[in-house]
C-alpha cells in the first residue's frame, strides 16, 4: 500500500515542472508539499514560497480531500506518480493510455 508519493506534472503552455507531496490518510489524500521550477500562466507560487535549488517551495495548509480529480488536457505530458525514487506515467500506472479523460485518484479503504 502506498502511504505517501509525489504526482508530478509539466503546465501545458509554460512548459514549467510543478510536483506535489501527497500522503494518504484516513481521512482521504492531503497534500504536504507543492513545488514550482518557475511562474508563469496561473503558475505563481504563493506568497510564503522559498526559492530552494531552483524550486519555489512552500507547505499547502493541510485539507484532506476524499478524491482528487486530474484533468488531461492532451496538450502536455502526463501525469506522473513518483515512489520510492521512481517516476510512472498515468498510463504505465493503469495499463493503457488515459487520453484527454480525467483520472479520479482516492484512498482506498485499509486492507485487513
Amino acid at each position: 500500500m502506498l502511504g505517501a508519493f509525489t504526482l508530478a506534472w509539466t503546465h501545458s503552455i509554460e512548459k514549467i515542472e510543478w510536483q506535489e507531496d501527497w500522503r494518504v490518510t484516513p481521512a482521504g489524500l492531503e497534500v504536504v508539499a507543492a513545488r514550482v521550477k518557475g511562474s508563469g500562466a496561473g503558475m505563481e507560487p504563493p506568497p510564503e514560497a522559498r526559492l530552494a535549488g531552483g524550486w519555489f517551495q512552500w507547505r499547502p495548509a493541510p485539507l484532506p480531500r476524499p478524491q482528487v480529480v486530474l484533468g488531461n488536457s492532451g496538450l502536455a505530458g502526463e501525469w506522473r506518480l513518483c515512489h520510492d525514487g521512481r517516476c510512472r506515467t498515468l498510463s504505465e500506472i493503469l495499463g493503457h493510455p488515459v487520453g484527454p479523460h480525467p483520472t479520479v485518484m482516492k484512498a482506498c479503504p485499509p486492507q485487513r
